[in-house]
């Protein structure tokens, strides 16, 4: 089996329909960067499914550009804008993102809006076994990934200019209502799970204890980790983020125990004592000590709510590759993925009385 690490890692030559002007941006940049000094080499990350992201190599300094993907697209979908926000207020306050150079919400001059932030130099682990960390330092990722999500939760978001960021209350009855609408948008087969997960969900939504920043996709491979210690120092992909309920964003990093190995590489039936990553209980409770809380109630309802999310994420990634435009070209193989997840859901909420 191919390692994770090599396949989704460094960068390649830029897809045909995600091509732009170089010249134009060497232009803005210039312009909008401080410090920046030509020539540019811009080549395409190999990782990424939804908002196409690009190194920029200049003699001195490395940057990163990310930008929507050109084409239609599904509403209120890839907003780098908001990413920008988040990750310029997040970094004043000193929580592990890139450093943001500028934002350009003209589509006219490379065809898209985008942002440009500090290339952050270190590692990223696609595959959550870890099978190229020494075993000993694994328990360490996994613990600094933790306190990096716990201290996101715990900021308050009118203090660091993000009180507007979103509707704080009723966090996933509209995340429901916007995954179903994105869903169907995107459609492109009938899948009866997701049709009754549709029907359930909203009914079956816990009352919000807590408002937090969420990030969305807070996931192993949606961070980098310094090269020399098993520590966080950026987490990138902001797209889904927004004010919500934390006990969400919690619990969909926590499907990772609960799924198996050929779904999202999960780790259930895994021996996790001989590979040294925590089980279920030890990370639930790091966070919990980590957050004040005593337990994490109604996890049934939450596995079925982010696995259908996540499906119709999924789903969407899949539609955009029958359109031209998704920016991996494994994109495709996204579609058989939506109806095993959508019945893994279903599995959960009979357990939460679906």
């Amino acid at each position: 089996m191919a390692n994770l690490d090599d396949t989704f890692s460094g960068t390649k030559d830029i897809a045909e329909a995600l091509r732009f002007n170089e010249a134009v941006l060497l232009e803005w940049m210039t312009a909008n960067v401080d410090g920046f000094a030509g020539p540019l080499k811009v080549g395409q990350f190999k990782g990424g499914q939804s908002n196409p992201t690009y190194k920029l190599d200049t003699p001195g300094k490395a940057y990163v550009l990310r930008r929507k993907p050109p084409g239609k697209l599904l509403p209120s979908a890839h907003a780098v804008e908001r990413e920008f926000k988040v990750m310029s207020a997040l970094g004043n306050e000193g929580f592990p993102v890139p450093k943001m150079h500028g934002l350009c919400e003209d589509p006219e001059l490379i065809g898209t809006a985008f942002y440009v932030m500090d290339f952050v130099d270190g590692r990223i682990f696609w595959d959550p076994y870890l099978p190229s960390v020494d075993t000993g330092k694994r328990a360490d990722i996994y613990d600094s990934m933790n306190e990096t999500l716990a201290t996101l939760h715990a900021f308050d978001p009118a203090s660091i200019g993000l009180g507007d960021y979103g509707k704080p209350d009723a966090y996933i009855p509209r995340q429901i209502a916007r995954w179903s609408k994105q869903y169907k948008a995107s459609e492109t087969g009938s899948v009866m799970a997701m049709d009754r997960l549709i029907e359930w969900l909203p009914d079956a939504a816990p009352t919000q204890d807590r408002a937090s920043i969420v990030h969305g996709d807070f996931r192993l491979d949606n961070m980098i980790f310094a090269k020399g210690e098993p520590k966080v120092v950026a987490v990138l992909d902001w797209e889904l983020s927004t004010l919500g309920d934390p006990l969400a964003d919690f619990t969909y990093q926590l499907m990772q125990w609960r799924t198996p190995k050929e779904m999202r590489n999960g780790f259930q039936g895994a021996n996790l004592g001989d590979l040294n990553i925590p089980d279920e209980a030890a990370y639930v409770e790091a966070y919990c000590r980590r957050t004040g809380r005593s337990n994490l109630p109604q996890l049934d309802f939450y596995f079925a709510y982010n696995l259908f999310r996540l499906a119709a994420i999924v789903q969407g990634v899949y539609h955009r590759s029958t359109l031209g435009n998704a920016s991996n070209a494994k994109a495709k193989e996204y579609g058989a993925m939506v109806e095993p997840m959508a019945d893994y859901a279903w599995s959960f909420a009979k357990k939460a009385g679906g």
